[in-house]
C-alpha cells in the first residue's frame, strides 16, 4: 500500500506502466466536476467515479475486499474518508467465494489499522492489501482507478 498526495504522484509513474496514464488523467481534467460513472481511459485501465456519503466502519467492513487482477489508486476528491486496512497474508476469514467477474474477495477479519484520505490525497491498493473505503460521516467523492496487472 502507498499513501500520498496527487502533487507526488510522478514518484510512482515507474512502478507500473498505467500509473502515468492514470495520474495524466488526474491532472488534464477537471476531476471536481467528474460526474460520476465508469470510463474505460485505456486497455487495463478503468475509473469508476463515485460520489457518495459516507459509510459506518461496520458497513464498509462487512465489505473488507481485495483484488486479484487489479491494482486499486483511490483517490479522495473531495471529503474526508477514513480506509481500513490489513495485509492479506494476516487474513484468515474468507467471507464467501472469489467473484472473477469483480475481481474480488471479502474478508471478516478485523482490520490492523486505518487511516483518512481527504481532497487531494490517494493510496495504492495492491493485491496483498485487504482494505474497507468510504468510512465516513459527510458526503466523499472519489476517483478509483482500476489497473490490470
Amino acid at each position: 500500500m502507498i499513501i500520498d498526495t496527487v502533487a507526488n504522484a510522478p514518484k510512482y509513474i515507474g512502478l507500473n506502466p498505467l500509473f502515468a496514464q492514470a495520474f495524466e488523467f488526474i491532472n488534464q481534467n477537471d476531476i471536481a466536476n467528474l460526474p460520476d460513472g465508469v470510463l474505460e481511459i485505456a486497455e487495463g485501465l478503468k475509473l469508476i467515479v463515485a460520489t457518495g456519503n459516507g459509510k459506518t466502519a461496520e458497513a464498509s467492513l462487512a465489505k473488507f475486499e481485495c483484488h486479484d487482477k487489479n491494482i486499486d489508486i483511490q483517490v479522495c476528491v473531495k471529503g474526508l474518508e477514513t480506509i481500513a486496512w490489513k495485509p492479506r497474508e494476516k487474513c484468515v476469514t474468507p467471507n464467501g467465494d472469489y467473484n472473477p467477474e469483480k475481481d474480488v474477495r471479502f474478508f471478516s477479519d478485523a482490520p490492523d489499522m486505518s487511516f483518512q484520505l481527504t481532497d487531494g490525497q490517494f493510496a495504492i491498493f495492491y493485491p496483498e492489501d485487504v482494505h474497507a473505503p468510504m468510512i465516513g460521516e459527510a458526503e466523499i467523492k472519489k476517483l478509483v482507478f482500476k489497473v490490470k496487472i
